[in-house]
């Protein structure tokens, strides 16, 4: 599995950047922009040419900083001068012209300032940050809402404010930032419902988890082209959307919600998936064969719901499998395939079920009704055995 998406599975901040990476406290590597990055504060740093840009860029900064009520770490301390490439946590790379020659002068490419603790606000005069790729803001203690003239960062490309103190309906803004590919809001406390557009944009990298996001999830979640989305420990209702058939995504979390009703047949479709975790939710009824056709799945957390039913054979004989959760449901048995996880160095946890002659599981009483026991959960009819692809219409036609 993905180092990258496991990070995500463990809800640690991560990066996922096609336009740059930061490297170290002070030096950055540009690709794609060109040019090394100058910032970081050093002491070395070359002057600036002046130009409009490097003009908008130090009236920018110093608006911010007046909006920053308190730097335990002294960060601001060296936002002085119109030299913005020296400043701490700001980052310059060489301005080209339109045919990529370089210019002599030097553009703001990137903003990290992660961990430095700072309170305040964002200022509109952001958006006057013409050329930054990156604004990186996790663990500080940033509140208010996010400011609408940030719609004009054309450049931008990954926005992190994770662990923070924002707060309001879902920031909008940042749905018309034209070239974004990443977007972390985890840790906050937004709240509201999640708007549609969300799911209709670019994006490769959604982080909504640990708010107070609520209400049903957009029935065009599956236009999504994101690789990774976490909607973790919100307060989500209603059901699956069964659009998430046609996802193309690798990781997708919706722990601790509130969801309802079953798990699509149509997950069977995100041949890519590598983690699917709906734990700490109220899904009822079976699990779908289709589950069999995820032949790079790691990880399957089912735990904590209302499910019944037996454990489909195909899904416990998943080649890639490293972990399958299912405790606290009400299965009711599983097949020897499941018996012999433990011997592949598979996790394996269906305690408190209602599997009989297994140890911790549920007393007895409590299996005598089975919640959402006629619950009807749409099956697919597909040839036996199951011909992964088959069903909707999809083109892929291995099977596991």
């Amino acid at each position: 599995m993905d180092n990258t998406f496991l990070l995500a599975f463990l809800l640690i901040p991560i990066f996922v950047t096609e336009a740059a990476v930061i490297v170290g406290g002070g030096v950055g590597i540009g690709v794609g922009g060109g040019g090394v990055w100058i910032g970081g504060g050093g002491s070395n740093s070359p002057a600036t040419t002046p130009s409009s840009a490097s003009n908008g860029a130090y009236t920018a900064l110093q608006t911010w900083k007046s909006a920053i009520t308190d730097d335990p770490l002294g960060i601001t301390s060296s936002w002085v001068g119109p030299n913005v490439c020296s400043y701490k946590g700001i980052f310059c790379s060489d301005s080209q012209d339109y045919m990529g020659n370089p210019t002599g002068n030097k553009i703001v490419a990137a903003i990290d300032l992660n961990h430095a603790s700072l309170r305040g606000t964002l200022v509109k005069e952001l958006s006057l940050l013409t050329d930054l790729s990156i604004l990186h803001l996790n663990s500080n203690r940033f509140s208010g809402t996010v400011p609408s003239s940030l719609r004009e960062l054309n450049s931008l490309t990954e926005l992190d404010l994770s662990n923070n103190q924002f707060s309001g309906p879902f920031p909008t803004p940042t749905l018309y930032i034209p070239n974004l590919l990443y977007l972390d809001l985890r840790f906050n406390t937004f709240s509201g419902p999640i708007p549609d557009d969300l799911f209709d944009k670019k994006l490769d990298a959604i982080f909504l988890n640990n708010n107070l996001f609520e209400g049903e999830l957009p029935d065009n979640l599956g236009n999504s082209p994101a690789s990774v989305i976490n909607l973790a420990n919100n307060k989500l209702s209603g059901t699956i959307p069964f659009s998430v058939s046609y996802m193309g995504i690798k990781e997708i979390l919706f722990l601790n919600n509130q969801l309802t009703g079953c798990i699509p047949e149509g997950v069977g479709m995100w041949t890519d998936l590598q983690v699917l975790d709906v734990s700490v939710n109220s899904l009822m009824g079976h699990l779908p064969d289709s589950l069999s056709c995820l032949s790079g799945i790691e990880v399957l957390n089912f735990a904590h719901n209302k499910l019944s039913g037996e454990l489909p054979d195909l899904v416990c004989s998943l080649r890639s499998l490293v972990n399958l959760t299912v405790a606290a449901n009400f299965f009711s048995g599983f097949s020897e395939d499941c018996d012999r996880l433990s011997f592949r160095n598979v996790g394996f946890d269906f305690s408190f079920n209602c599997i009989p002659g297994k140890g911790m599981q549920r007393p007895r009483p409590d299996c005598s009704g089975v919640p959402g026991s006629g619950l009807s959960c749409l099956r697919i009819p597909s040839a036996n055995p199951l011909v992964c692809g088959t069903f909707l219409g999809a083109q892929r036609t291995t099977t596991p």
